[in-house]
């Protein structure tokens, strides 16, 4: 039998993963406040490493990680040559661009200013829309960057959209939608391919 070793995201979304195994073959038991980054489940079917999200989708490409457990935002992001093969309906949220009241997002012969933390993503948007664009990365809250012009409009994951509200801003445009993923090797999907199907069972059928 192949041992798999499936790459977990730290946080929220990498807890709400591991409930899916509770109660299967493949269930592990996680000592309280530990900072262990690599854990065996009891009857060594599975191991289970525990890294950063954007991390998560370099694991599995590379081999390191049969199988990841990750956002579909961060799938969008990174565009690894990996295989998505599960929804698993959970965290879910929209990319989505923000900005001001009946704010035009068409400005023909001008540059529009983008803020947002997916840079590769927004740029893969507008490419084919003839819209000239800046895009300006950050890394903590976008929603800062019109209301002090560093930017005309931001793309950004919601999942209320309060954060937008309470900065005086709304979505202007809704791009894709987002949730948590099961993504595979794709070399571990051929060679691996019958343990695999059985995680995707357990967690399809969760």
């Amino acid at each position: 039998m192949d041992i798999l070793t499936i790459a977990i995201a730290k946080g929220r979304l990498g807890k709400k993963g591991l409930e899916l195994f509770k109660d299967t073959e493949y269930e592990i038991i996680m000592e309280e406040d530990s900072r262990k980054l690599v854990y065996n489940n009891a009857n060594k079917k599975i191991n289970f490493i525990f890294v950063k999200p954007c991390d998560v989708v370099t694991y599995v490409e590379k081999g390191v990680a049969d199988l990841g457990i990750v956002g579909k935002d961060t799938i969008l992001e990174d565009n690894k040559d990996i295989y998505e093969v599960l929804d698993l309906g959970f965290g879910k949220c929209r990319f989505v661009v923000a900005g001001f009241e009946d704010q035009n997002l068409v400005k023909k012969n001008e540059v529009l200013t983008i803020a947002t933390n997916y840079p590769s993503y927004v740029e893969s948007v507008f490419k084919d829309r003839g819209q000239l664009v800046e895009i300006i990365k950050l890394g903590g809250a976008v929603e800062l960057a019109p209301l002090m012009g560093l930017s005309e409009v931001i793309v950004d994951i919601v999942e209320t959209g309060n954060t937008l509200r309470d900065n005086g801003l709304v979505v202007l445009e809704e791009l894709d939608t987002i949730s948590a993923r099961l993504i595979v090797n794709k070399a571990s999907y051929r060679f691996k391919y019958s343990e695999i199907k059985k995680i995707e069972k357990v967690l399809g059928g969760v």
